[in-house]
């Protein structure tokens, strides 16, 4: 399961053993041809010893850039296990919540110094957080005197204000990456400070369904709990990613990490440390990559383009002319090749701006203007559809965000052979929260209705009144309930 990698009061306390991989070199260079065998073993001790210093410069460079990020929460009521512990969901949920009244919860995660005043971490290394402050490589602790975040990115900015000049990290280019190259860690995983892993990029443009807006890199270098929000650094000491996430069935290391590209974070950035928040524009379409099934219906191969799969009303598409079934192959001339490529291209253009799109409708290329507009707010948060169909939905009058129940997931959660719509995010302060809904729950019925997925959740809470009050019916594993939602 893909999980983030959580401060430490989020996570399972394990006793790890650590182990450090090297390579073997595994055959004689073409130089070592002809020399005894001692004069080989020299060559290569000395490549090795090469490739140590250059882990070791790199590590020097950046460490004094690296910060500890604690942070204190005031406890909630315990509401038992999370009943998604150890399923795919909790890749939205994190670990069990066993929070007791009164008591203060620590919480620790890494940082990394991008400008003067300025760290970068991770969103969910700061989320909920009454206090945080930071702890310098010197032993320094400064107080955290405003926090920016975006969750659609899971970056944050810390402003911290201190007497004298603070270390700076050099910010490398995360586009010239390629797989193979050699990367080191840098964080405070289980609370040991100043912890470097090294490793290789394996893989580039990874998906998380739980950061909407974010293609990953993909590193076999150990990121554990209380990695979150270190950095994630080249050979040249550049910093080239924020560490984010692991994929784990231990709650541990098991070899595949996932870090937020930087130059993601040169966009993000600076606009929440100048203004809050980050401008995004958009078109208006819900788009789908072109899998097989589809390609000979459209007359396109698989993953040419993306397919318009609905087109928002009076939006920068909808004014354009784009139409349902439509593949977009370009934008200003760069490839579209999915979902992501479209995506990211379209929200960094800039509100206002006219570009270029080389559609083909019904096997015909056509060239069409689009001048996109700034994202509407709540726009990330409504209903995603895919192939025709929403798969998540977020109701902000209920406070409820709620997903399409998949078999994979009834078989873990024990809901197999039941029909409904499944919780995956409650906001504590709307009704839903106040009256105890939870992540994991089913949702069956809504005032008397049968729910069979999220198409029908949105249709019967479309119309229903907090005032007069909104009861739903829910399954958990120890049972089902009834709930009634009003507003205060």
């Amino acid at each position: 399961m893909i999980k983030q990698a959580l401060p430490l009061e989020r996570c399972w306390i394990q006793v790890l053993g650590i182990t450090v991989v090297w390579m073997a070199f595994c055959h004689v260079p073409p130089a070592c041809v002809g020399q005894t065998p001692a004069e080989g073993d020299e060559q290569a001790i000395a490549q090795a010893n090469s490739l140590s210093r250059a882990f070791r410069a790199a590590a020097k460079s950046v460490i004094p850039t690296v910060v500890t990020v604690r942070t204190t929460t005031r406890a909630s009521v315990s509401r038992g296990d999370n009943p998604l512990g150890g399923t795919p969901l909790e890749d939205f949920f994190g670990t069990p919540d066993r929070r007791h009244p009164m008591v203060p919860l620590p919480g620790m995660g890494s940082g990394v110094i991008i400008g003067e005043g300025l760290v970068l971490t991770n969103n969910h290394v700061v989320e909920g957080a009454d206090t945080v402050t930071i702890d310098l490589s010197d032993g320094r602790r400064l107080p955290v005197t405003n926090i920016k975040t975006d969750p659609q990115t899971d970056l944050a900015v810390l402003h911290v204000k201190s007497d004298e000049p603070l270390p700076i990290a050099r910010l490398g280019d995360s586009d010239k990456l390629d797989i193979g190259d050699w990367v080191i860690a840098v964080g405070n995983p289980f609370e040991l400070e100043q912890t470097v892993s090294a490793g290789i990029i394996s893989a580039k443009g990874r998906s998380l369904s739980s950061v909407e807006r974010t293609r990953f890199l993909q590193t076999d270098a150990a990121i554990n709990p209380g990695n979150s929000g270190g950095p994630l650094v080249n050979l040249a000491g550049e910093v080239i990613g924020i560490n984010t996430a692991i994929f784990s069935r231990s709650g541990g290391y098991q070899g595949i990490g996932f870090a937020i590209p930087i130059n993601l974070a040169k966009w993000v950035t600076p606009q929440l440390a100048e203004s809050g928040s980050v401008r995004r524009a958009y078109l208006g379409v819900n788009i789908a990559p072109i899998k097989a099934e589809r390609s000979e219906e459209l007359g396109m191969a698989p993953n040419q383009g993306v397919v318009v799969e609905n087109v928002i009303d009076d939006s920068p598409a909808a004014k354009a002319g784009l139409q349902r079934n439509d593949v977009i192959l370009s934008f200003d001339g760069r490839p579209t090749l999915d979902v992501a490529d479209l995506q990211e291209i379209v929200e960094r253009s800039g509100a206002g701006t006219k570009h270029d799109l080389k559609v083909v409708r019904d096997g015909k290329s056509l060239k069409m203007e689009v001048v996109v507009e700034a994202m509407p707010e709540n726009l990330g948060r409504t209903a995603r559809v895919w192939n025709g169909s929403p798969k998540f939905h977020r109701d902000e009058k209920l406070g409820v965000a709620v997903m399409d129940l998949s078999d994979y997931m009834a078989r873990q959660l024990g809901f197999q052979g039941k029909k409904g719509t499944l919780i995956m995010d409650v906001d504590k302060s709307r009704p839903a929260g106040r009256e105890g809904l939870a992540e994991g729950m089913l949702i069956y019925e809504v005032n008397g209705k049968s729910i069979s997925g999220v198409a029908d959740f949105i249709e019967a809470v479309k119309d229903a009144s907090l005032t007069e009050g909104v009861t739903l019916e829910v399954l958990t594993q120890t049972g089902s309930r009834s709930v009634e939602l009003k507003s205060n």
